[in-house]
Order: structure tokens, then C-alpha cells, then sequence
């Protein structure tokens, strides 16, 4: 089963879900905008015409990544469903009956990638956390900690990991979840990382929630229905999303994050900021 782990995590969880992000700075500069691939583009399209859009990280989770792209390509996710919802833990889609067999190519249990190459972050946070001895955000967008040895990425509102079994299974990338409460940071390291979402998330954060075991929908009518996923750039040209992320590799984000560290009064600030309590902006760019 790829649920239980997730779960056992669950019931150790008791933190509230962080405040809704502040608005970004209007100073953001041209130049701090930048392309996201078509091909690192995932787009789910929920039943109702509902569009969830996943950015994927392909640099730090290449075998993940690799089979996402091979399900995709296959419509292996078509008529599939968002299975289980679990009140302030997580979302999680994929094959409800886990019996459906994979699409060529896809390697069943590849190579962990619960961590990443290095800490190589273009910010760093004033603070460590109780999850990492450092703490960042890398020149490309994505939230990385650190514990001095490893380094990964992780597990805040909206990122997209791999549902798996026990040890050694690592999943195959065919069913997916997504914190919709809490940061979920206690499953940093322990899942793989393959994404975020950029667009859309509030379908998937406001889904009824289930009172099944697990957050498991009891009735396959319950479950919400996913008509299709796919790459953008396996899409017509003419209906691709486009959209670009903010880089943090510039003075104006700096300035940003010490702004969240030590907000203006009369709010009250604490010197520091937990890594997933600053927002990484991307924004769809209009067809031309």
C-alpha cells in the first residue's frame, strides 16, 4: 500500500496550517521573471474543466521526474481520480485500486531521491528551523534545508511528492500528493520531491475532506475525477500555458525575505522566517 506511511506521519502532526502568504513586493524587476520549460510543465485537468498546473523538478529528481513524463505522455492518469483527502495533511491522486498496470518504460522502483546534489541555495534564511541547520531558497525558485551533510527539498503547502510503500520502495511516480495543511516538513527526506503547483492548488486544498481512514474516499463516487494529465509541451502549441518563475538571485528577493524576517510594526517579528512562510511567485505569461 503506498498510504500508510504517509499516514503514521499524519497522526504525529499537530501544528496549525501557516497564515496566508503576505502579497508580493510590487519592485519586482523585469529581469527577475524567467521561463519555465513546456516539458516542466504539468498540467492536470480535473473533471469540470478545473486546471492544475504542476511546476516539476527535474534538476534535483530526475528518475521521478522521468517516469512523471512517461505516465503523462501514455495518459496513464486519464480517468483516474484524487482519492484520498486528509484534513490538514494531504491531497493524493493516482490509480484508487493501485492494481492498474504501469506504462512502458516506467521504472517501478527507481533510486531514492529523497535528497538533492548540495546545499546550494542563491538565499539564505537568518535562522535554522527545527527541521534543518540551514535553510534557502535556490537561484531557480525551490525551497532547500540543509542539516550540515544532505541537503533536500521540501515538503511546504503545495509541493508535490511521491507516494510510496514501505522501504525499499521509493514509488514509482504514479501517485502523487500534495500538503493542504501544515508544511508536512516531517516527510522531508523520507518522499521524494517532484514538483510544486503553480496554478490551481485551491482545487485540490478545498476538496471535501474525507472521514475514511487515512482520508481515503469510502465510495468511488466521492473521489474527484481526472479527466487528463499532461505535459505542455506535449500539448498543441496554440493551447500551452506559458509561465515564468521569480528568481531569487537578486537584491529586490533578498530585500523580501528580510522584510518577512523582520516585518514592519506594528506587527511583531521574530528575526527570522520559516522556510515554507515565504512565497515563491511564478505567474502565467499570455499566449502572443
Amino acid at each position: 500500500m503506498l498510504i500508510p506511511l504517509l499516514s503514521l506521519l499524519a497522526l504525529a502532526q499537530a501544528t496549525p496550517p501557516a497564515s496566508s502568504p503576505a502579497p508580493l513586493p510590487s519592485d519586482v524587476a523585469a529581469q527577475d521573471w524567467r521561463p519555465i520549460p513546456d516539458d516542466e510543465l504539468l498540467v492536470m485537468t480535473l473533471t469540470g474543466n478545473r486546471i492544475v498546473v504542476i511546476r516539476l523538478a527535474a534538476r534535483f529528481a530526475p528518475q521521478h521526474v522521468a517516469n512523471v513524463r512517461t505516465l503523462a505522455k501514455a495518459g496513464w492518469w486519464d480517468a483516474s481520480s484524487v482519492y484520498r483527502v486528509q484534513e490538514n495533511w494531504v491531497a493524493q491522486w493516482g490509480d484508487a485500486t493501485e492494481k492498474k498496470k504501469l506504462a512502458p518504460g516506467v521504472v517501478e522502483t527507481p533510486a531514492a531521491e529523497y535528497e538533492i546534489g548540495a546545499f546550494t541555495v542563491a538565499q539564505r534564511l537568518s535562522k535554522p528551523d527545527s527541521h534543518s541547520t540551514a535553510s534557502g531558497f535556490s537561484a531557480d525558485g525551490w525551497p532547500i534545508a540543509t542539516d550540515g551533510k544532505a541537503a533536500w527539498l521540501t515538503h511546504c503547502y503545495g509541493m508535490v511528492g511521491v507516494a510510496r510503500g514501505p522501504a525499499p520502495d521509493t514509488g514509482s511516480g504514479s501517485e502523487l500528493f500534495t500538503p493542504i495543511g501544515q508544511s508536512a516538513r516531517r516527510l522531508d527526506r523520507n518522499y521524494t520531491v517532484v514538483g510544486r503547483i503553480i496554478e490551481g492548488m485551491k482545487y485540490l486544498s478545498a476538496l471535501p475532506r474525507s472521514d475514511a481512514a487515512m482520508g481515503v474516499y469510502a465510495t468511488e463516487a466521492e473521489r474527484s475525477g481526472i479527466v487528463s494529465i499532461r505535459l505542455a509541451s506535449d500539448m498543441p502549441a496554440t493551447e500551452r500555458p506559458k509561465f515564468e518563475y521569480r528568481s531569487t538571485d537578486n537584491a529586490r528577493f533578498a530585500a523580501y525575505i528580510k522584510l518577512r524576517e523582520n516585518p514592519a510594526p506594528p506587527t511583531i517579528g521574530s528575526g527570522g522566517v520559516e522556510l515554507c512562510e515565504v512565497p515563491l511567485a511564478t505567474r502565467s505569461v499570455p499566449a502572443k
